[in-house]
């Protein structure tokens, strides 16, 4: 959380998984819009950089007004997803609600990227070669 000269507080979030497999298959996971819908239910993302297997930039509005950007760092022998959201709250928010609404948003990426590694690794280990 942050608050820079006047400016409403805002949201600054990051969080980093591996997943064990290549960075194409989880920015598949990232490029049906619908999937931004069921992912961020209470956000509408505008996308505004498509990065290739590098990952996606959207402008985010609704309940936030910000920016978000999933980063696919190939590392090993998969991929590293850092998921990043600046953003402010729309309406008018007391710190103390502010500081609830960071690690709700914290804890609901966190939950994406694990069921993501549940099922697109299906049970790889790192190290381990994709079953064929």
């Amino acid at each position: 959380m942050s608050t820079l000269n006047g400016a409403p507080p805002a949201i600054d979030l990051v969080d980093e998984t591996f997943l064990a497999v290549p960075a194409g298959t989880v920015k598949a996971a990232f490029a049906d819009p619908a999937a931004w819908r069921r992912y961020w239910p209470d956000l509408r993302l505008d996308l505004y950089t498509d990065r290739g297997d590098e990952g996606l930039r959207w402008t985010v509005k609704g309940a936030l007004v910000g920016t978000m950007e999933v980063w696919l760092e190939p590392m090993l022998d998969g991929t590293l997803l850092h998921y990043f959201l600046r953003a402010a709250p729309a309406g008018p928010v007391r710190p103390r609600d502010l500081r609830r609404e960071l690690d709700r948003r914290a804890r609901a990426a966190k939950v994406i990227a694990l069921e993501l590694k549940e099922i697109l690794e299906d049970g790889r280990e790192p190290g381990i070669p994709p079953r064929t």
